[in-house]
């Protein structure tokens, strides 16, 4: 299916599709300023399929040993979230914390406790002040567009905000895809220090549905990095309710239609995290085409728009293209140098045939200047193809993470 039958919709976010509500409150777990949040409710009114992908990292926070219990049966209707405290690292105590959170939103909405989803983001290693939360969790209130909401209460040191819906045909059926999230620092592939939210109205066979988010993960938010590090809390979750009324999805063209769909749901929130770097001037884009397989694309890919040296180069406009292809060359995929060409922005070549080509250095200083730099590498070997996203290192990143919790 091609972007162009996808209806983009206007100030969309996770409760555009039916059925879904959310709130938000600020509960004093993170530092208060202008109009602020800090605990929110995903909520569907019908019982929802429900599929997650988490953090690889071995140290898994609280929240996510909770969600990966409760979606043993592929079934949730909510989500309680919070920001300021991540609840890792903070042993039976927090994974307490997590498992009451679950309860006090069942029982807030009348569910039972298996059906309630738990995210945490915020300071690893410091235990979530739980009579706040009992507190003012009884304060949430669910609203159509309360999707709004509950983007600006899972925001750390993000800058803007994240969110977005689609709509597509299933069938006879219009369905319609929304999502938020956060992200900002401790980005890197294999997910980051993040959290998304999606939520459909389309039916989706539970199966299908982890299927289908654990593609659009790997193509998206895998592929984004900032700073090289993982966070132990990062969490993609899906409900489907099911209330557009199409027959569930399984596979076939209705299948491929839903996964085109929710991959660039997926997309657009991972290139908004690589844009929102933090302390980023400059977005970059990789794309690595001609690759023998589709892993050695990504992992060539990734390596690049992970390279400190390269990010470095964006930050100060410096066309130094022999770092791109270095890093390339330790990713540990495949490439032949009498092969490579390699491009900047839309028709500079650098490199051809793994030679280096003449090129106006202040024309492409200009390029490098821009807000969105694009690099092209061709090994010129096969038709695997992948893009990664990252940002520029900033003198502003070193300053903001130096002093992070104090």
């Amino acid at each position: 299916m091609r972007n162009a039958e996808f209806k983009i919709i206007p100030n969309g976010t996770v409760t555009t599709p039916k059925g879904f509500l959310a709130g938000a409150v600020y509960a004093g777990l993170k530092t208060e300023c202008a109009d602020q949040r800090d605990l929110g409710i995903l909520y569907s009114e019908a019982p929802c399929a429900a599929a997650g992908v988490f953090t690889s990292n071995l140290i898994k926070s609280a929240p996510i040993l909770v969600c990966q219990q409760h979606l043993a049966d592929r079934r949730a209707q909510a989500v309680i979230i919070n920001s300021g405290h991540a609840n890792a690292c903070t042993g039976e105590s927090g994974l307490a914390d997590a498992r009451e959170m679950a309860e006090l939103a069942a029982r807030k909405l009348k569910l039972a406790t298996e059906d309630v989803l738990v995210a945490s983001t915020g300071v690893v290693g410091v235990p979530i002040p739980m009579e706040l939360v009992r507190a003012h969790i009884g304060k949430i209130a669910l609203k159509r567009d309360g999707g709004h909401e509950l983007e600006r209460a899972i925001m750390t040191t993000d800058t803007k905000p994240k969110e977005v819906a689609l709509g597509l045909t299933i069938g006879d059926k219009e369905v319609t895809i929304g999502g938020i999230a956060k992200g900002s620092g401790m980005i890197h592939p294999n997910m980051a220090t993040m959290l998304c939210f999606l939520a459909t109205d389309a039916a989706v066979d539970p199966d299908f549905l982890q299927t289908a988010l654990k593609r659009a993960v790997d193509v998206s938010f895998n592929m984004i990095t900032v700073d090289g590090d993982m966070s132990p809390n990062d969490t993609a979750i899906i409900l489907a309710n099911g209330l557009a009324g199409n027959a569930p999805v399984a596979g076939g063209e209705a299948g491929r239609a839903f996964q085109a769909g929710l991959t660039q749901v997926c997309a657009h929130l991972a290139r908004a995290m690589a844009h929102d770097g933090e302390g980023a001037t400059k977005f970059i884009e990789v794309t690595v085409e001609g690759a023998r397989t589709l892993r050695d694309a990504r992992l060539h890919a990734r390596t690049i728009v992970g390279s400190n040296l390269v990010k470095a180069a964006v930050y100060g406009g410096d066309p130094n293209w022999g770092r791109i292809v270095a890093a390339a060359g330790r990713s540990g995929a495949y490439l032949e140098e009498a092969r490579i060409d390699l491009y900047l922005g839309d028709s500079t070549c650098l490199m051809k045939a793994g030679r280096p080509m003449p090129f106006d250095e202040a024309a492409a200083r200009a390029v490098m200047g821009r807000p969105e730099v694009f690099f092209r590498l061709n090994l010129n070997l096969g038709h695997a193809r992948a893009t990664a996203w990252g940002c520029d290192l900033t003198e502003e990143y070193v300053t903001f993470n130096s002093a992070y919790t104090t």
